[in-house]
């Protein structure tokens, strides 16, 4: 017999699983028959498409065996089984990145956390909040050998050879103080039609059903096996015959999310392509969403054969936050995840599922104002990411994205803000680049407010990469602050001013040829400004040209070689700073070069950009600040 340890996060995660998480216990139940499910679907597929397993008998059945009087609990299986190279790896350890961020999450209070349990793939460790002793006999198919894996949960486990008549996996439980409340046949019964009632195999449920004996006058034992669950798949039914509870313990079952949906979508198709769809959109962010190794959340079914749960292909990345079902009739059984990347079915059933999902968003948003935004605060980030991939479905994520204003309190939507757009207003304006208490402060949005142009606050770290591409919401066109550009617009809007901003451009010409020569290979240009109200500077740049913080954010990312374009400073005319400097004379004068510095210095502050040489531009501010005094 061979001892081993647990690897130590497994002794972190079954310590917490056995002493904090009791909220939900009798989910123990519906993760092994889960993975007794998962089993027979493997074998199944196998069986099927792959020549050595074809000779495999595959008799699918997952059977439940109760001793009250041992207060034991069996839960076997005819599925591909495991060696004992699987034992080890899937029972000693938990190779999945979600553990750590399962322990991360737990607080001091891990009780009020347990609804984490299941969202990690906890699955069969789950067992030891109701067992002080667990006992494992697995065969894999096509191989003789059987093998006993054996632990109480706290002291590691052994290995050991053992039998078994055929393939698959039987799982013994001894039951705990907490766990002797499941040693009850009813108990067992309703937590399988609750959670596994869809699983499409059988389960028999084998017990002592007490039997009236009426020529003994006397209850009697007898040993009894039933089939306790439906064994039909849920999804494949019509909607007409489905509840709400029927949707959402299926989403309990095949997701491990202890908390209900907050919507999902049931379709099937017919015509030149067949399939079902069933997605649900769970009501927290999985606790992966950003990550790279996120965890699919859909499975793939052909004519209700299982074929895979980890292809990225079934969904966009942007979805990656959707779970459920896709159950096809015209894929062949044996595809690859390499088939289905240029499969043209599969295509067709991605690019409608898509549009299935996005709409009946659009409908919920249009209907059910409240529950969408429960939805928005989840997932707004992840519909922005669509946006600069998903060309086809643009205008509707425009639609379905929310964004923060200088208009609202809240969320507003892209047909409100062009709802309240001013009359002769050209463009929807945006501004990006930092928190959203530093973009709301920004010297851009001064002129905004003065005129009562509303301007949408982007504050997520990726939005300028993404609204970038996009120049129009429909017929309107969209435009950010932080461009030269956006200067123009208001220059057309305020014609009637023309005349004198022109004159004032004049005027300031001496000025702006100083500061130009005083900044030098610092900035692009220095310009007359007609976007400040209140500030006396601020930076922009070109169209085509990253702000000053993209760029910062695309060399943290590591991409050291990206082009420094050179920002533009413009320069408030109005503001008393710059008639002060107007009249100084135009040579020579120290006072008017640390001006022209800290005029460039605190813009680049303002934008949220660390300046190059802090010590400089102390020793400036102290020698303005002396001169004032």
């Amino acid at each position: 017999m061979a001892k081993q340890e647990f690897q130590t996060e497994v002794n972190q995660l079954l310590h917490l699983i056995i002493h904090s998480l009791y909220s939900h216990p009798e989910i123990f139940l519906r993760e092994l028959i889960s993975n007794s499910s998962d089993a027979l679907d493997k074998l199944r597929h196998l069986t099927l498409v792959d020549d050595a397993y074809k000779t495999v008998p595959f008799d699918p059945r997952i059977d439940l065996e109760l001793d009250e009087e041992a207060k034991t609990l069996t839960i076997s299986d005819t599925g591909i089984g495991m060696n004992e190279e699987d034992l080890v790896s899937h029972l000693g350890t938990i190779a999945r990145s979600g553990t750590k961020n399962f322990l991360s999450q737990l607080s001091g209070d891990a009780r009020k956390d347990s609804n984490l349990i299941g969202q990690f793939g906890v699955g069969f460790y789950s067992a030891f909040m109701v067992a002080d002793k667990i006992e494992v006999v697995s065969r894999k198919a096509g191989e003789e050998q059987a093998w006993r894996w054996t632990s109480d949960g706290q002291h590691g486990y052994d290995i050991e050879p053992a039998s078994r008549e055929v393939a698959g996996t039987t799982i013994l439980l001894h039951f705990n103080e907490e766990g002797k409340q499941y040693a009850n046949s009813w108990r067992l019964r309703e937590i399988v039609k609750k959670y596994s009632n869809h699983i499409a195999f059988p389960i028999f449920l084998t017990y002592d059903k007490s039997d009236w004996n009426a020529e003994e006058k006397k209850s009697t034992k007898v040993r009894t096996t039933e089939q306790v669950n439906a064994a039909s798949a849920l999804w494949r039914r019509p909607k007409s015959e489905l509840t709400d509870e029927d949707y959402k313990e299926l989403y309990k079952s095949i997701t491990g999310d202890s908390q209900d949906p907050l919507f999902w979508f049931h379709t099937k198709a017919e015509g030149s392509l067949e399939y079902t769809t069933l997605f649900y959109i769970p009501s927290k962010a999985p606790l992966d969403l950003y990550q790279a190794d996120y965890r699919v959340g859909v499975k793939l079914y052909v004519k209700r054969v299982f074929i895979m749960d980890d292809a990225k292909e079934l969904l966009p990345q942007y979805l990656r936050f959707v779970r459920g079902i896709i159950d096809s009739e015209d894929l062949p059984l044996n595809v690859s995840r390499e088939i289905l990347q240029q499969n043209r079915v599969l295509t067709s059933i991605r690019t409608a599922s898509v549009k299935k999902i996005l709409s009946e968003l659009k409908s919920i948003a249009s209907n059910k104002p409240d529950e969408y935004l429960k939805f928005i605060a989840e997932y707004n980030r992840p519909l922005k990411e669509g946006l600069y991939g998903d060309y086809a479905n643009r205008e509707l994520l425009l639609d379905l994205i929310r964004f923060k204003s200088t208009k609202v309190e809240g969320l507003t939507s892209l047909s409100e803000v062009m709802a309240r757009m001013n009359a002769g207003q050209k463009s929807i304006y945006y501004i990006t680049g930092g928190a959203e208490s530093l973009l709301r402060t920004s010297p851009l949005l001064e002129i905004y407010k003065k005129k009562d142009i509303e301007v949408l606050i982007l504050d997520d770290d990726f939005d300028e990469i993404v609204f970038a591409g996009i120049d129009k919401c429909g017929e309107i066109d969209l435009k950010s602050v932080n461009k030269a550009s956006a200067g123009e617009d208001l220059k057309d809007e305020a014609e009637s001013d023309k005349t004198d901003s022109e004159a004032k451009a004049e005027s300031l010409k001496p000025l702006l040829d100083k500061l130009k020569a005083t900044l030098g290979d610092r900035v692009k240009d220095v310009r007359a400004s007609v976007r400040l109200a209140d500030s006396p500077s601020c930076i922009v740049s070109d169209e085509e040209e990253p702000s000053l913080q993209m760029q910062q954010m695309l060399r943290a990312m590591g991409q050291k070689d990206i082009p420094a374009p050179l920002p533009t400073l413009e320069i408030n005319p109005d503001h008393e700073i710059v008639k002060k400097l107007l009249a100084r004379p135009s040579n020579g004068d120290a006072t008017t070069e640390d001006a022209a510095w800290l005029l460039f210095d605190q813009a680049l502050l303002m934008e949220g950009v660390p300046l190059k040489d802090p010590a400089t531009f102390v020793q400036r501010l102290n020698r303005v600040l002396n001169a004032s005094i």
